[in-house]
């Protein structure tokens, strides 16, 4: 990887967003690049969207990602990747979590929630790949693992060695947490192939 990879990470609180960016930070490193990662919390406690930037290469300055230039866009929810879809490259790559996680103005009824994400998104996108990553999680054995599904996939479309990502979940996943989220990386790197 000469060029710097830029990678966002989008969701809605408690899908575990940040671990995963951390989760990926930890891979990039431990191939010598050099990472800056940007989190932006909004109102993340009640809901409210997590977006993860994470930038890597030989020499990165900045890490913020500009719209139009991410290479790689992983949602953890329909609607946050819809929301920053216009942030993936043309020949980027859009992991869409199938997961619905209806907004608070929603159930208020001052908004819907729009039905045709999924399908705008595969017409405006070349590289897309959609996935039911709650329930490979919970065939994993905790539906909280849906964030290292998501990087079991996207592992696929980058040039890391599988060994650099298991020496990662084995940093950053509490021990007894690991061997479950060991089968739903597993999982995610199967449902990519």
């Amino acid at each position: 990887m000469s060029k710097i990879t830029n990678v966002l990470l989008v969701g809605v609180g408690g899908q575990g967003t940040i671990l995963a960016s951390k989760i990926l930070t930890h891979v990039a490193m431990a191939q010598g690049y050099e990472v800056k990662m940007s989190e932006i919390h909004g109102m993340a406690q009640r809901g409210g969207s997590v977006v993860t930037q994470v930038r890597m290469g030989e020499n990165v300055y900045s890490p913020v990602i500009e719209p139009g230039e991410a290479d790689f866009i992983v949602a953890f929810e329909q609607l946050e990747a819809y929301r920053w879809a216009h942030f993936l490259k043309k020949d980027g790559v859009l992991i869409v979590n199938t997961q619905k996680i209806v907004p608070l103005t929603v159930l208020i009824g001052a908004q819907t929630y729009p039905k045709t994400i999924l399908s705008d998104l595969k017409e405006r996108v070349e590289r897309y790949i959609e996935l039911d990553g709650l329930k490979l999680a919970s065939e994993a054995g905790n539906a909280k693992a849906t964030n290292v599904v998501l990087m079991g996939v996207l592992s696929k479309y980058m040039n890391f060695p599988e060994d650099t990502w298991k020496n990662a979940l084995e940093a950053r996943i509490p021990a007894k947490l690991l061997e479950l989220n060991k089968i739903a990386f597993a999982l995610g790197v199967a449902e990519a192939k």
